[in-house]
């Protein structure tokens, strides 16, 4: 289900992206040789292996289903890029050929993919908004507090604190938490404990380590009672009869209240024999276990009553102007993203690919999570693409907007040694992004 959600979402995003070009290219009377659904040869080497599943010839232009299927292309006639036949670039540009359109059409063309992105994305949010609303964790509603994991601990946050503020602005969500320390860079973050204010300092130190454990330890999250909600099948806990609604209340005769206390000494005791007392209904039960390496009993706990959602609903109007404003935070976001990559210490080694994406897709098909990640992805996808990469569309709009300034076309020469330069970048890129679990 993963991993078909993922394919679903990158080939919806990037066959409509291949629109894009195509709509402005054929309304500007310009020759598209091709428009293929996934690749017709091995990816990125246009000359290796060429076969298609399906093709079908319509007008000027070859439909396809090509057989590498990662999203798809399209091939304008007269459109420089490292795949064309370098011969061509000698050539006088034929009126059907891009190459011989004026800038602003040759502007429209590759700015098609990105305005798609960006219609799609904000069209995605807004019908989010008005079929499911926004979910949110209010921090006023979180009876005990935060549990922090131990990223959080060393900056000084601590289990049951109550979130006031980050930097002096108030935080009503804990989803917005993690995400607004690490992309503002937060100097401060102020909680409440033992009904004391307390305030916490933020360095960058600490933003990169939250940053490269935040695969695996969600930073501070709403703290929870230890009680059980099913035992995994074949596990110690489901041997020693553990069910669900059973609450733990001592390990080994050391009293605990919430499961953070209960992993702690879980991990104190890995490996070894314990015994718990189990509280079920009214009565206490003693039972003897063994954990495995990993201080694991193998249950999982009860949480959706520790995180209290909150759903806004909203009208079609009302979710077109939220929408709008979630999607330009989330490129934003992007923004904020690239200043933190460049500015803050090892921050590039939690740069994703695939496996991240693949990581992040629920387990089960979900539609709102399906359409919430693919809106997402899209404005990614719009932001990542403008940036001015020769072979990115970005690049080719620097190059074009040099040309609309200055007046001096730049040579199809140049374009085509850069394409081939900005390749050789974006396959680098592609490699370092998506060996990722190699460095984590």
């Amino acid at each position: 289900m993963k991993f078909l959600q993922l394919f679903l979402a990158l080939t919806i995003l990037i066959s409509l992206h291949e629109f894009g070009h195509f709509w402005f290219a054929k309304r500007f009377g310009t020759r598209v040789d091709k428009f293929y659904l996934f690749f017709d040869f091995l990816f990125p080497f246009a000359g290796i292996m060429n076969f298609a599943i399906f093709k079908k010839k319509i007008g000027d232009t070859e439909y396809g289903i090509g057989w590498f299927p990662f999203g798809g292309y399209v091939q304008i006639a007269g459109m420089v890029d490292e795949q064309m036949d370098k011969t061509i670039i000698d050539s006088p540009p034929q009126p059907w050929e891009l190459r011989s359109k004026p800038a602003w059409q040759r502007l429209l063309v590759m700015m098609g993919g990105i305005i798609v992105n960006l219609i799609l994305g904000f069209f995605i949010y807004i019908m989010i908004l008005f079929v499911w609303g926004k979910e949110t964790i209010p921090v006023n509603k979180l009876q005990y507090g935060i549990a922090v994991d131990s990223t959080a601990y060393k900056m000084g946050l601590r289990n049951g604190d109550k979130l006031v503020s980050v930097d002096g602005e108030e935080i009503k969500s804990l989803n917005r938490v993690t995400i607004t320390v690490i992309m503002n860079k937060a100097k401060t973050i102020e909680v409440t404990r033992d009904g004391a204010p307390v305030t916490i300092a933020v360095t960058d130190d600490n933003i990169s380590r939250i940053l490269k454990n935040l695969k695996k330890s969600p930073f501070i999250s709403p703290r929870m009672l230890a009680i059980v909600d099913s035992a995994k099948q074949g596990s110690e806990a489901q041997k020693i009869g553990l069910k669900k609604n059973d609450q733990l209340i001592a390990v080994n005769e050391t009293p605990i209240t919430f499961y953070d206390e209960l992993r702690g000494e879980f991990l104190k005791n890995s490996g070894k024999e314990i015994s718990i007392s189990v509280l079920r209904n009214a009565d206490t039960l003693k039972m003897n276990a063994k954990l495995d390496s990993a201080g694991a009993l193998g249950y999982f706990p009860q949480r959706k009553q520790f995180y209290p959602i909150e759903t806004q609903s909203f009208s079609f109007l009302g979710s077109i102007s939220q929408g709008m404003k979630d999607g330009f935070e989330n490129i934003v976001m992007q923004v904020k993203q690239f200043v933190v990559i460049f500015t803050v210490k090892d921050a590039y080694q939690q740069v994703g690919g695939f496996k991240t994406m693949y990581d992040q897709m629920p387990e089960e098909w979900d539609w709102h999570d399906f359409w919430a990640f693919t809106g997402m992805l899209s404005l990614i996808l719009a932001f990542m693409n403008f940036l001015p990469i020769p072979m990115l569309d970005g690049g080719y709009i620097m190059f074009i907007l040099f040309e609309m300034i200055t007046g001096k076309k730049v040579s199809d020469k140049v374009v085509y040694y850069a394409n081939n330069v900005g390749l050789v970048i974006i396959l680098a890129l592609m490699i370092f992004a998506n060996t990722d679990f190699l460095r984590n």
